[in-house]
């Protein structure tokens, strides 16, 4: 296949590629490490009945490629479980059991993905508003005061950490001045409005620090694109600058955006750990502390494969745009 759908059908199998890589390394990192596994999973107050079921639904005494293999089985076609007095289905993509609540990894994590997508999905929002508006603007008064500002509220931006960030709106917003109340999250479903108000403080916490990384780089390549010889061809014919600058250079400079803006989104739902902690928000950042605490295992392991897929589609869907803004990307 040739073109954009050759591209697509590329990018698709290269995605599954590094998903099965991932969990591979994932499995390898979290079960087989030195040490009793089943005991470390079971958790220190196990008698030595329940490690012994433990390891018996871990299948430890087959190889370790073995035990993968029905690991990988259970993603596609899901596997059963026993959970003492009775046999459950997990249906696929099965993650296995909670052994703290028995409870399935997947439905443990489909309760807790809508707080961090509402959270990195918002505060997305934010930063590439606010750091590609201050990059554009920058580089267009370069050498002014305007950019002078802008860049020492950047570099403020970004040597800030997300804790410090959150803790001084807190004070000042909601203490001070009382204009937003301390965050609770709300459904979508159930009030839209109250859901947006409740997050605001998270999305402004977590997209200030991004948007300082945007905004430097908006500036550099904004900068760049700015000297090429097709801008200067526009401003030698008349057209007015607000159009070069907002319609020519800045889809010439969007593709190291779109870059980090797909890296953005997919750690960002796995690193969003201080700033959920911090709001009391309970995601997924929050409950991989949880879990890695009690060190239940199927969890952690669970949640990282999720972080690590949305990593991958990010970075797929990043390449689509790459396409769509410069098709020169599909014979590539």
């Amino acid at each position: 296949m040739s073109g954009f759908g050759g591209f697509l059908l590329r990018r698709a199998v290269g995605s599954v590629i590094t998903l099965l890589a991932i969990s591979v390394i994932v499995y390898v990192v979290f079960y087989a490490t030195p040490g009793n596994v089943a005991q470390i999973t079971c958790g220190p107050r196990c008698s030595p009945e329940q490690v012994h079921q433990v390891a018996r639904q871990l299948r430890l005494d087959d190889p370790l490629w073995v035990r993968y293999w029905h690991f990988l089985a259970g993603l596609i076609a899901g596997q059963d479980y026993s959970t003492g007095t009775s046999v459950e289905h997990c249906p696929a993509p099965c993650l296995g059991l909670s052994y703290q609540t028995d409870q399935q990894v997947l439905t443990l994590i489909l309760t807790k993905l809508p707080v961090s997508l509402s959270l990195v999905f918002g505060a997305m929002v934010l930063w590439l508003v606010l750091g590609v508006g201050t990059g554009v603007l920058s580089a267009w008064r370069r050498g002014r005061f305007t950019e002078r500002v802008l860049t020492a509220f950047t570099l403020a931006g970004w040597a800030t950490p997300v804790f410090v960030i959150g803790l001084v709106l807190m004070i000042v917003v909601c203490g001070e001045l009382q204009l937003l109340p301390f965050p609770q999250y709300v459904k979508l479903t159930d009030d839209p409005e109250q859901w947006a108000w409740n997050l605001l403080l998270p999305w402004l916490s977590l997209a200030l620090i991004e948007a300082a990384a945007f905004a430097r780089l908006t500036r550099a390549a904004m900068l760049e694109t700015l000297a090429e010889d097709h801008i200067r061809t526009f401003r030698a014919y008349g057209v007015a600058e607000r159009t070069v600058v907002g319609r020519h250079a800045l889809r010439g400079a969007l593709a190291p955006v779109i870059a980090l803006n797909a890296n953005n989104v997919g750690s960002a739902i796995g690193g969003a750990v201080l700033t959920e902690t911090l709001f009391g928000l309970p995601g997924i950042g929050q409950e991989l502390v949880h879990a890695v605490n009690v060190v239940d295992l199927p969890v952690v392991v669970g949640m990282v494969l999720v972080i690590g897929f949305f990593v991958v589609l990010a970075n797929a869907v990043a390449d689509v745009l790459y396409a769509v803004a410069d098709r020169r990307v599909v014979l590539a």
